[in-house]
């Protein structure tokens, strides 16, 4: 088999099955688990699938930057907006974490609400600033530019001294055997420090995050309250996190 048709084979798997392991590939066609490897490789360099331990798994599309991620899916982000809105309680206090979603999400909450919002996104402070009963903190620290969100040391800090009854979590990649995943490492830090510090924590993926999965691991699933999603319910990826005793709360 050429190279060229072992890179298709190998991404047909990644639709087909959700996951690569390197040993069965290289059983199943006959070659070196250095060649599945290495074109596990050239594909990772292209963008084109997830490099894990023993294999591969799908890339989240929603690495890419805030600009370009707001046309990625943005039916399934108001969905997903509509269900976690409906979450927050009268007079209740929500940490709304960054990204496209969660900007969704402040926009679908009630104008006249009475609410407290903590988030660590300038866009989503901005996008509630018309919401004449909701009171607004903005943690701060060095702004990620690539999603329009404090991150470090100092924004981890000031979300050590906050508490809340719900926080709405955004992630690039919701995955049964990687778990929650996200394209960088201070994100990562920064979703770890605002799921901490609620009650109760829902992640929020569009149904192109689902089986996906990015570089770093936010948390496992026995972290979180559950996951709200416009995903089909018959979707097996969402048939094994309910085996996971995965709370998962769909949108229609």
């Amino acid at each position: 088999m050429l190279a060229a048709e072992r890179r298709d084979h190998l991404l047909a798997l990644l639709t087909d099955e959700g996951k690569i392991v390197a040993k069965d590939v290289a059983a199943d066609l006959g070659i070196s688990e250095d060649s599945v490897r290495r074109d596990l490789r050239e594909l990772a360099a292209e963008g084109r699938c997830q490099r894990v331990y023993g294999g591969a798994l799908p890339v989240s599309p929603a690495v890419v930057d805030y600009g370009a991620r707001q046309s990625v899916a943005p039916d399934g982000k108001r969905k997903v907006a509509s269900v976690a809105a409906a979450l927050v309680p009268q007079g209740g206090t929500l940490i709304l974490d960054g990204g496209t979603t969660a900007l969704a999400v402040a926009r679908a909450l009630p104008r006249e609400l009475t609410c407290t919002v903590i988030t660590h996104s300038p866009t989503i402070a901005a996008a509630l600033l018309g919401h004449p009963k909701a009171e607004l903190f903005l943690l701060g620290g060095r702004v990620f530019k690539h999603s329009a969100v404090t991150c470090g040391a100092a924004a981890v800090e000031a979300a050590q001294n906050v508490t809340a009854d719900l926080c709405l979590l955004g992630v690039t990649g919701v995955h049964p055997e990687a778990g929650l995943t996200t394209g960088d490492a201070e994100e990562a830090a920064m979703k770890r420090a605002l799921a901490a510090r609620a009650a109760d924590t829902y992640v929020l993926a569009s149904s192109e995050k689902i089986g996906a999965a990015s570089r770093y691991r936010v948390l496992p699933f026995t972290e979180v309250t559950g996951l709200i999603t416009d995903a089909d319910r018959e979707d097996p990826v969402i048939g094994q996190l309910g085996a996971l005793g995965v709370e998962v709360l769909t949108a229609e």
